[in-house]
């Protein structure tokens, strides 16, 4: 057995691990072997205990039929009772109260007692032996002795030959036919594991010959509606994340590539005009746009990486209590500083939890595509709803068109081909915006005014908001001024 066991873990023989097939085959047989033993054992013990009780019964029953038998008439007429209801296996012997047989259903009983047992009138005693030398019998018997009314005895022998046989033709059965039935389970299981076996073959054979350059290639589903099924179906749906991820990295790379370019070209132009200067005064020009494509750069580099935790759900957020309207109102300050277009804002108080830098880069980035794009007003505001609390941003500028209002949140997407990288940003704004508000458990989306003004509209969980936040409550908190006074 412990070879067995090693074989299916592979410990301490050094031998090769079983596979599923051997080790399920093994793994039933054992089981169902013990299950077998377990089983005919305790069969055995009821089978014994039950012809036991039934041998004792009926040689109990034989002594009060003869009792019976003795009080309604005389002595020679029991005998001829015992005489008539005889049968083999079975001895019956009347004691009159001296002792001495008196009648019996064997003349070979006739002469001595089979039982030194007297129990009194109305009593029964019981006991085993293993032979009858009165008989001459070396069977096993089981003797019963019942008292009667005027001090006779009535004494049974019933052979327990017949008990012991058929507990032994029972176990020798059972042991016959125990190898048998593990035969018929072990080729049962052999050949159902190997049957499942199969498919999941097919089914790894398949995605062995999927490369990367054959993702979108797929496993064949069975037909049948159990675990193989499942697990071609969770096959291929990896195999469409594995494609979709690889055409995701496989655009990232070309994108960022092509973005990085343009930088690298201008640092390395510059740098060999500089170094071609030996008076340095080329240096001293080019300084500058040097300098700027530096920052161009690292902004870019900076921004993709930041958009790949994202895309990987390894953003790291530190999560606080923190007043939206602070932060917008930040940012609404910054934009009227460096933009020359009417910026209206109409704020209440919110509170929401999240990461106050990450939700500055959000509004920021947002506000900025806003500025790009209008055309001489923008409209803020900040209201809440339920639990959320939602931020809208409009612009004068034409709406995004429909089709592309899911695309624009993508990354290096520009819809105005014509817009230049440093006069239309990288392209990677939207799609940051967007990776924060999905860690902030938020949506960004964009849509058309009623106005038919370009609209942003980022929605960010609030619990614990009212609908409508009383004019008190708004003017209190901080001692701010209403939020009209602060446009």
């Amino acid at each position: 057995m412990e070879e067995v066991i090693s074989a299916i873990t592979g410990r301490a023989t050094g031998k090769t691990r079983w596979g599923v097939r051997k080790s399920s085959t093994a793994v039933a047989v054992g089981v169902v072997a013990v299950a077998l033993l377990l089983g005919g054992v305790l069969l055995l013990v009821l089978l014994q205990s039950s012809l036991i009780a039934s041998t004792n019964t009926t040689a109990r029953q034989k002594a009060q039929s003869v009792i019976v038998e003795l009080e309604d008439v005389d002595v020679s007429d029991a005998h001829e009772y015992m005489l008539a209801t005889a049968r083999a296996g079975q001895y019956v012997q009347l004691l009159d109260p001296a002792g001495y047989v008196v009648a019996s259903s064997d003349p070979i009983a006739a002469y001595s007692p089979l039982s030194a047992q007297r129990p009194g009138p109305g009593r029964t005693l019981s006991q085993d032996v293993s032979s009858l030398p009165t008989l001459g019998d070396q069977d096993d018997f089981h003797l019963v002795a019942s008292g009667s009314p005027g001090g006779y005895t009535v004494i049974v022998a019933q052979s327990t030959q017949l008990r012991a046989d058929t507990i032994a033709t029972v176990a020798w059965f059972m042991l016959g036919a125990t190898p048998l039935l593990l035969g018929i389970v072990a080729g049962s299981v052999w050949l159902l594991v190997g049957r499942s076996l199969r498919q999941v073959e097919t089914i790894r054979g398949q995605v062995a010959r999927i490369d990367a350059e054959r993702l979108d290639e797929r496993v064949d589903v069975p037909s049948t509606h159990d675990e193989i099924r499942a697990l071609a179906l969770t096959m291929n749906t990896m195999l469409e994340r594995l494609q979709a991820s690889d055409h995701e990295q496989r655009r990232f790379v070309s994108d960022a590539s092509h973005e990085l370019r343009s930088p690298l070209a201008t640092l390395s132009a510059g740098l060999e005009i500089a170094a071609a200067d030996p008076s340095g005064a080329m240096w001293l020009e080019m300084k500058d746009v040097l300098s700027q494509e530096t920052a161009r750069m690292r902004y870019l580099v900076e921004s993709l990486l930041t958009l790949a935790k994202a895309n990987d759900h390894g953003l790291t957020l530190d999560e606080t209590d923190v007043d939206l309207d602070d932060i917008v109102d930040l940012e609404v300050r910054r934009l009227r500083s460096t933009s020359r277009k009417e910026i209206r804002a109409e704020l209440i108080p919110a509170r929401v939890r999240g990461d106050a830098n990450r939700l500055a880069q959000v509004l920021r980035n947002v506000f900025d595509n806003a500025e790009r794009h209008a055309l001489s007003r923008i409209t803020i505001r900040l209201s809440t709803y339920g639990d959320a609390a939602i931020v809208t941003v409009d612009n004068d500028g034409a709406p995004v068109p429909e089709p592309d209002r899911d695309r624009i949140f993508e990354r290096f997407v520009r819809l105005d081909s014509s817009r230049s990288r440093e006069s239309g940003g990288s392209g990677l704004g939207l799609a940051i915006a967007a990776g924060i508000m999905t860690a902030h458990r938020g949506s960004i989306r964009t849509s058309e005014g009623p106005s038919g003004q370009c609209r942003f509209e980022m929605v960010l969980p609030a619990p614990g908001l009212v609908t409508a936040p009383a004019p008190a409550a708004r003017g209190s908190r901080r001692h701010r001024p209403p939020a009209s006074s602060r446009r």
